[in-house]
């Protein structure tokens, strides 16, 4: 039987809110998405109020994983302040924070370190230089997941031609899907990609930070998150709570862009962590028919910028229709054309993160070809 957000909305009729009324009426719960017999819906309440409507989020589901059709359910109880003047969000405190690429306690077992590929707007190839990056330090012989972070714009799918849908185990544990030596999450496996996620920030922290905790990512040396586009409130949030080790900047050499990555590197630097450096990604294009390069977007502006602000500067990754094509495909072009030099570019890169990482590798990886 198909599970309707209707019969949802009725089930959680039974479910009692702190004041007493049924938490259907309720103005905290939000829009609900079913998706496959997945289930997903917020309570937004007061944060003082949290602790109270934990009892809530619980039976509520409960209530739902019990209904005929459902496999999962993801309930996030997002609390926020009152309204008042915005104040800026808690630096960690000094014996929390990390001043070294040292590791920190990451509190997911298994998983050594993580890092996040991030920039300060979207439209720069942070996607797809995060998956080429996971697959380049793969090459290194390293044990390596993906977490595909961006809710509103999931690119994992499409990237990687994913379209299976991941275990559940005991009702709540996912179980990643794995594809060219990568253990690999998103929330694109769980919602169809033409479903819009109409979720606030603190939803949005609460289903990364489920998908980071509550799958079975087993042994990892690396996670590569695939962080949101931008500097809001969401990415900021997610840059204090996720356990990072290091983050890389991408960006096009253009002026407009260098701006954003700035704002990127200033909020890593904020909740103080550590920018392993730039990737200057559409850098100069080189013609296939005659070899000509043609600098459209000002090459050099990247390592210009990186070499201001004192921070490593990765290398560059061309404007290139063969990984524009690879990308589209679903066949990234570190894994599907390993000896081409543009995937000798990603692993170079990759190279430079995991020495910065101090991260050795635990076994040789086999290189995956598709012809």
């Amino acid at each position: 039987m198909a599970i309707t957000k209707e019969a949802v909305r009725e089930r959680l009729q039974s479910v009692k809110a702190p004041n007493g009324g049924d938490l259907a009426a309720s103005k905290n719960l939000s829009e609900i998405v079913v998706t496959d017999g997945k289930v997903f819906f917020s309570l937004t309440v007061d944060a003082a109020e949290a602790q109270a409507w934990e009892p809530v989020r619980k039976a509520a589901e409960q209530a739902v994983k019990a209904m005929p059709g459902v496999s999962s359910v993801l309930v996030a109880l997002t609390a926020e302040k009152k309204g008042g003047a915005a104040s800026a969000p808690p630096r960690p405190a000094p014996q929390q924070q990390a001043h070294s690429h040292g590791p920190r306690n990451t509190s997911i077992p298994g998983v050594g370190k993580i890092i996040a590929v991030a920039s300060g707007k979207g439209g720069v190839g942070k996607s797809t230089t995060a998956v080429n990056l996971a697959l380049g330090l793969r090459d290194l012989g390293l044990k390596v997941g993906l977490l595909d972070a961006d809710i509103y714009g999931p690119s994992a799918p499409r990237l990687l031609a994913i379209k299976e849908r991941p275990q559940a185990v005991g009702g709540r544990t996912l179980i990643p899907i794995e594809k060219f030596g990568l253990k690999i999450m998103s929330i694109g496996f769980l919602v169809d990609e033409e479903t819009p996620m109409i979720w606030r920030g603190p939803m949005v922290m609460s289903a990364i930070t489920q998908m980071l905790r509550e799958v079975e990512w087993g042994e990892l040396d690396v996670m590569v998150v695939d962080m949101p586009p931008g500097t809001g409130d969401a990415q900021l949030t997610l840059a204090q709570q996720v356990p990072l080790a290091g983050s890389v900047i991408v960006s096009t050499p253009q002026d407009l862009a260098l701006v954003d990555a700035r704002r990127g590197i200033a909020m890593f630097r904020r909740v103080d962590v550590p920018v392993l450096g730039l990737v200057e990604n559409m850098s100069y294009f080189l013609c296939p028919k005659c070899g000509e390069r043609t600098e459209i977007f000002s090459h050099g502006g990247t390592k210009a910028e990186a070499s201001r602000l004192q921070v490593p500067f990765l290398g560059e990754v061309p404007l290139e229709p063969v990984i524009r094509e690879t990308s589209d495909a679903g066949l990234p072009v570190v894994a599907t054309k390993p000896d081409s030099p543009y995937a000798k570019i990603y692993r170079e890169i990759a190279e430079k993160v995991r020495d910065q990482l101090g991260v050795a590798a635990a076994r040789a990886a086999p290189r995956i070809v598709i012809e």
